[in-house]
């Protein structure tokens, strides 16, 4: 079995610590892959932080790419040495959810525990995943063969932040050519809202955020215009940009008051499509009369409803393209020993992705 440097946490709240743990061999349905890189996306910090509880100690990461380099059994359609994304949607394909289309909702445990840490001691592969290492054993269901053409760095992009963002679009809201949107948040996920709402033909894609730079940034991946949500009522500024209310509100942060906020930029009939992920415990308030007497919704959206053997290789497409921006997202490329740093910076907010990169 190999031993692999990977980022530990063992207490909430405290930095990651680089050790030397154990990896197991690929079981029965299980791939081994040397990642190249790694994407920090903001749930790995929430759970480093502790905003979600979870057993200690355990290895985030679950936005990562590489190589195949050990198969177990029963493996179809893989080989040693293809490219592959690695997602944390790990999918039995058996289960009511799975036979019904929704992999990301899928019923069946499915745990496995391949890594072990210096003493012995049982490490969480987190979000089935452990990323932050060198090498990772997933079960097949979690990896998406990648095509020529696409770097290991923008590929990491499409296990989380692109497929739940553009997914969250084209998936969950099922937007209609012509639409309008306003999203709320112009960090990672809400770029590829912006993103997927551009290339689903929306009408106008109003971004609402806390800063004028992210705005900005904004309007360069497809957002018409720009609202700071520090505005006394945003809403009404996001509704004059529009002409009227929105089809579909997509929050894609986790702070409560984008939530209580975000039926107000709702036209008759529309929905908010609900992606960020509050702390546990946090709560939001609204009127549901006014939902009632308006027709309009809200839904939640895990991972943008994606089915990736179907939607990965439609997003590689497009980023080929010159459709989908990937390469633009990355902020900054790190070593896995500054990992700290990066996630630290990640926290400042100004970072659209950081990735980590593996030699």
């Amino acid at each position: 079995m190999p031993q692999i440097k990977a980022a530990v946490c063992r207490e909430f709240g405290a930095p990651l610590t680089i050790e030397t743990v154990t990896l197991a061999a690929p079981a029965m349905g299980a791939v081994e892959v040397t990642l190249k890189a790694c994407a920090i996306c903001h749930s790995d910090i929430s759970y480093v932080d502790g905003a979600w509880g979870g057993t200690l100690p355990a290895i985030y990461g679950h936005e990562a790419a590489g190589h195949i380099s050990a198969i177990g059994d029963g493996v179809r359609g893989l080989a040693m040495g293809d490219p592959v994304v690695v997602t944390l949607i790990r999918a039995c394909g058996t289960c009511p959810s799975c036979a019904g289309g929704k992999p990301v909702a899928c019923e069946s445990d499915m745990t496995s525990g391949p890594i072990t840490g210096p003493n012995g001691e049982p490490v969480l592969q987190a979000m089935h995943t452990g990323g932050f290492a060198e090498r990772v054993v997933v079960d097949q269901s979690q990896v998406v063969k990648l095509s020529d053409g696409i770097g290991m760095e923008a590929a990491s992009l499409l296990a989380c932040g692109v497929i739940t963002g553009v997914g969250a679009v084209v998936n969950a809201a099922a937007l209609r050519a012509g639409q309008d949107v306003v999203v709320i948040g112009a960090g990672g996920v809400g770029l590829n809202a912006i993103q997927g709402a551009r290339i689903a033909g929306a009408r106008r894609i109003i971004a609402v955020d806390m800063s004028a730079e992210k705005l900005a940034i904004a309007k360069e991946f497809g957002a018409t215009d720009g609202v700071l949500a520090t505005e006394q009522k945003p809403w009404r500024l996001a509704k004059k940009a529009m002409g009227r209310g929105a089809d579909a509100v997509f929050v894609t942060v986790g702070a409560i008051p984008a939530y209580d906020t975000a039926p107000q930029y709702l036209a008759n009939g529309g929905k908010v499509i609900m992606v960020g992920m509050p702390h546990s415990g946090a709560m939001s308030s609204y009127e549901p009369v006014m939902l009632a007497a308006t027709g309009q919704g809200m839904v939640g959206s895990k991972m943008g409803d994606v089915v990736i053997a179907r939607d990965i290789p439609w997003m590689i497409d497009l980023y080929q393209q010159g459709r989908l921006k990937l390469d633009e997202l990355i902020s900054e490329r790190w070593s896995l020993e500054q990992i700290n740093e990066a996630i630290a910076d990640t926290k400042t907010g100004s970072a659209k992705r950081n990735v980590i990169v593996f030699d």
